[in-house]
């Protein structure tokens, strides 16, 4: 263990009863970095963050913060502070009440908490807004004052449990940005809890994925949405059509499928697949190219038709349901965003090709 790396988890285990909520999970986190666990409800996320916290005592395993295991100390005494959805902000309170309640827990002076205050108000870019209510602000100002509320404390790290789930889409969106930045500017080791891939994926330099219980990948952001290494990652982090299927031909770097529904596909793999081992193949959206000539499709190696379904409008965003001619399963492309094609209509036909490169094929689990 080195002095830049702020938290470190080794083996950790949680069970409830014969249930395994947490099975030997193993990370650490360099100092001053955004991390983010990902997965879906139940996965043992929240757990994890709990341990980490001290509000639950794991069944093995060690966790250190700043080089000093943690076991054994309870919540209030450890370097870390927990942001929770409900921001359970005190309404009785100002907002430098709100934000120095911490500081006078810890018996500081009040001209220390009012020029703490001060400069953190500056730095969630709220300055002069110590002597407001919390019902005179915005959703996103209240999340700004519940995570200054952590960060005037200087713990080593803050934790995040999903804390923008309770507000707007549009806000959550501004929210992503701002508090990518303002981690940036604090310098503060952020470890935050989503189960919405979009908030991961844009605020973290290195994301957890996490399913029952385990990490399938720690990678960064594009590392795990271009080279996933497991089906279950593949088909949670992004958008993909899906195919089940099993392997006809190929080598340890690409192979062909015979899908369920007949499809023979080719696509690239990581893995040593045998033949006629049984495999899920993944195509996102946007590698798919879409084309009224089928002569438009140039080489590509996969080459399917369709009949357009829906257009799904959403600026650069958009897509096409496609019904391919001989199984009937749904496709999903990618609208160009040069704007070309956007006057397709249901019922047109289509062709659709991509290469075997696009692709992705995994074992698939028993």
């Amino acid at each position: 263990m080195t002095a830049s790396i702020d938290l470190e988890v080794q083996d950790l285990v949680k069970r409830f009863g014969s249930f395994h909520a947490v099975r030997g999970v193993s990370f650490a986190i360099p100092k001053g970095s955004f991390f983010s666990i990902l997965g879906p409800s139940g996965c043992g996320k929240t757990t994890l963050l709990r341990m980490i916290a001290g509000f639950l005592e794991p069944d093995g395993g060690a966790i250190l913060i700043g080089g000093r295991s943690m076991l054994e100390i309870p919540p209030h005494r450890r370097p870390v502070n927990l942001v929770f959805q409900h921001l359970a902000l005190f309404p009785m309170m100002s907002v430098a009440e709100n934000i120095g309640y911490g500081l006078r827990r810890r018996r500081l002076g009040r001209a220390e908490i009012r020029e703490r205050v001060e400069r953190m108000l500056e730095r969630i870019e709220l300055p002069g807004y110590g002597n407001k209510r919390i019902d005179q602000l915005s959703g996103g100002q209240k999340q700004r004052i519940a995570i200054a509320r952590c960060l005037v404390l200087e713990p080593t790290v803050l934790l995040l449990d999903e804390p923008l789930g309770a507000l707007d889409l549009k806000l959550r969106e501004q929210m992503k940005v701002e508090l990518k930045l303002l981690q940036a500017a604090v310098g503060t080791t952020f470890v935050y809890i989503t189960h919405d891939q979009s908030e991961a994926l844009v605020m973290s330099d290195r994301v957890a994925v996490m399913h029952e219980g385990r990490f399938e990948q720690v990678d960064t952001p594009q590392g795990l949405y271009y080279h996933p290494r497991t089906a279950f990652v593949a088909g949670f982090v992004g958008q993909s059509s899906r195919w089940h299927g099993s392997v006809i031909s190929g080598s340890s770097h690409e192979v062909q499928v015979r899908t369920d529904h007949g499809l023979e596909l080719v696509a690239r793999t990581s893995e040593d697949l045998r033949l006629n081992q049984p495999v899920d193949l993944f195509v996102r959206p946007e590698v798919i190219t879409l084309a009224r000539a089928k002569a438009d499709l140039g080489a590509l190696t996969n080459r399917l038709t369709g009949t357009v379904e829906s257009v799904l409008f959403d600026g650069a965003n958009s897509r096409v349901l496609v019904k391919e001619a001989r199984t009937g399963r749904e496709i999903t492309a990618a609208l160009p965003q040069t704007g070309q094609l956007s006057d397709l209509a249901p019922g047109e036909t289509v062709y659709l090709g991509w290469s075997a490169e696009a692709g992705l094929c995994f074992a698939r689990k028993p």
